[in-house]
């Protein structure tokens, strides 16, 4: 291949097959990405099934509060996600073969991004929050604290989310190749997605992670100042500070700069142009595409964080599971025990006999 700089000869159509002139290698996709996402499929059902379901109890028993809310839709969008990985892990085992329909391929696509952008947008909301009752206590005395507040609030993140990724649904995903789900879209197509998701970053990203940098810098001042603070609570606040900063940092930070960076190589692509640069971005917006993803597994910990009584209500669960699990051992293996001993009784006394009688 040629460095950047030399075009790749071409046929003089823009068009030509990118997979053909500038070949890439994804085999590591077939065993890297179904083994990720098999094991965050499972544990992010698990966890934000967990998370929801203790929230929700929760809540019903000491009422909803604006916290809360923002919490369980948290969780609901995880689940969005991780009900979907399945269907990826057999695409990306079978070597990029979809089986399910271009609707569905659409429809996969688009519960990532609603699962991304709706984190980011809780995640921010809820930095928000925490950020005018630690800076400014006083004036959050009875605002932005009713349940009406908070559930209008979320109303608003899910509808900001769908206004921005409806385009996302007018893209082919599936191209000349039926087999094929992109999650972005095909070659000749690239141009105007480039566009968009450029929009896309401003608004669903870059926004949110300014007012959340800023928050955050703000209250850590403030915590450092505050020297009359509980410390318990001052620490359960930095550690709320350092999980969400992490998900921005870790998570979605990464995955728009290398999903940017594979649109405009895709652009390059077209017009000839090749190199092992090219490629390996790609390889690298993979890895990032798993670490956006891993939002899905961290969000959990953002309950065990945010409220005391979740950790151990979720001990508590724990016990009981272990203690039915005992149970249920001990019912089973009890009659094998009990027989067991009444054989051993049976020979002692037969071997009697038989000794009686010699």
């Amino acid at each position: 291949m040629k460095e950047v700089g030399h075009q790749v000869n071409s046929t003089g159509n823009s068009t030509f097959d990118i997979d053909v002139r500038c070949p890439v290698n994804i085999d590591f996709t077939q065993w890297f990405l179904p083994a990720f996402y098999l094991i965050l499929s499972a544990l992010g059902l698990l966890g934000n099934t967990l998370g929801l379901w203790t929230l929700c109890r929760s809540s019903w028993k000491n009422s909803w509060n604006s916290f809360n809310v923002l919490l369980c839709n948290l969780a609901i969008a995880d689940l969005f996600y991780v009900i979907t990985l399945p269907f990826f892990v057999s695409y990306y085992q079978l070597g990029h073969v979809w089986l399910f329909g271009q609707s569905w391929c659409k429809l996969t696509r688009l519960f990532f991004h609603v699962n991304l952008y709706a984190s980011i947008g809780f995640l921010t909301c809820i930095s928000v929050h925490r950020y005018l009752h630690i800076v400014h206590p006083m004036k959050m005395i009875g605002r932005c604290q009713t349940l009406g507040s908070a559930v209008f609030l979320s109303v608003l993140v899910w509808l900001w989310v769908m206004i921005q990724l409806s385009p996302d649904l007018t893209f082919n995903k599936m191209g000349l190749k039926p087999e094929k789900c992109h999650d972005t879209t095909e070659h000749k197509n690239v141009e105007s997605y480039l566009l968009y998701f450029q929009i896309l970053t401003v608004t669903g990203f870059a926004i949110p992670f300014f007012i959340v940098t800023g928050c955050y810098c703000h209250v850590v001042l403030v915590l450092r100042r505050n020297k009359n603070m509980d410390p318990s609570l001052k620490q359960k606040s930095i550690k709320l500070v350092i999980m969400v900063m992490t998900l921005f940092y870790v998570c979605f930070l990464p995955y728009h700069i290398f999903r940017n960076l594979n649109l405009l190589s895709r652009r390059w692509q077209r017009q000839g142009f090749c190199n092992q640069t090219l490629k390996n971005i790609y390889i690298f917006y993979q890895v990032t595409r798993v670490l956006a993803s891993l939002n899905s597994v961290l969000n959990p910990l953002l309950y065990l964080l945010a409220r005391e009584d979740l950790g151990v209500q979720l001990r508590k669960f724990g016990r009981s599971m272990r203690l039915s699990l005992k149970i249920s051992f001990e019912g089973k293996v009890q009659p094998h025990l009990e027989l067991r001993q009444s054989n051993i009784v049976l020979d002692k006394e037969c071997e009697e006999i038989l000794s009686s009688e010699l």
